[in-house]
């Protein structure tokens, strides 16, 4: 694997930084995007100290242009790149009559399109290598009907289906896809949480601090799919057993057993 190039989205922090400095490790060439300086310069100088030839760049995926630069750079530095991690993304928790359209569009902008972003620029790069894969990092979340989370869980649900319809649309061409499920682990998300509610960021915290899955685990589990072209990566077994139940109970069932097991996300005591 050594002299294989990755390129991770949101690599300044959070998982994005443990995916690169999970490559790093492995002798992989490594480049970071991220809309924060200072986290950038910081990750890649960890990226260096791991003995890794490190690169990055200032990106936002909201922004195609800002991700084309990015894939002109590695194509003009290192000859292109092997692996993709669209990873940037975003928190919104509310319930559905409280949370505004604005929040939905700034979700979906990051999390869903920032994905079909990074896949729209880096397919052409890697149709002309002939080899590719991409990793797109979506949720639990949108595999499950966890409850004031609808903006969250449909923008993770779309980039389930997005990664599932590229997987059988891209195979051809040699580009792989693989697609990331975690539920909750300790990471920095909650920096861009956004809520109506500041009930939902304290239930946020606690259950993300309750996980004993970390950012690192995830990313032993990212570099693990890749090379063995696994689509899946769910991290989560508690996420994965409820994902089943879905898929085989009857629905009344399993309606009910959620319920339960989601009690915790409901906020109590007054708002404000």
């Amino acid at each position: 694997m050594a002299g294989k190039r990755i390129f991770i989205t949101g690599g300044g922090s959070g998982l994005g930084r443990a995916v690169a400095l999970r490559y790093a490790r492995e002798g992989w060439r490594v480049a970071i995007g991220d809309v924060h300086v200072a986290r950038l310069a910081q990750v890649r100088g960890e990226i260096a100290a791991a003995g890794a030839e490190a690169l990055d760049v200032v990106c936002d995926v909201r922004d195609e242009a800002s991700l084309q630069a990015a894939a002109d750079t590695l194509v003009k530095q290192w000859g292109g790149v092997d692996v993709v991690v669209n990873n940037a993304g975003v928190a919104l928790g509310g319930a559905i009559e409280d949370v505004p359209l604005d929040d939905w569009r700034w979700i979906i902008d990051i999390n869903l399109l920032g994905v079909v972003r990074g896949c729209r620029v880096f397919t052409p790069v890697f149709a002309r290598q002939g080899r590719g894969h991409f990793v797109n990092v979506a949720s639990m979340a949108g595999l499950l009907d966890v409850p004031y989370m609808s903006a969250y869980n449909a923008s993770k649900a779309a980039v389930i289906s997005v990664s599932e319809t590229l997987e059988n649309e891209l195979r051809d061409r040699g580009i792989k896809v693989t697609v990331v499920c975690p539920s909750f682990f300790k990471t920095n998300l909650g920096d861009s949480f956004r809520t109506p509610d500041p009930r939902f960021r304290t239930v946020m915290d606690k259950l993300c601090e309750r996980s004993a899955v970390t950012a690192e685990d995830i990313a032993d589990g990212i570099y693990l799919a890749v090379d063995r072209g696994r689509f899946y990566v769910l991290p989560h077994t508690e996420g994965t057993f409820a994902w089943r139940m879905k898929r085989f109970l009857p629905r009344g069932l399993y309606r009910r057993v959620m319920a339960r097991q989601t009690r915790g996300l409901r906020p109590r005591g007054p708002k404000g």
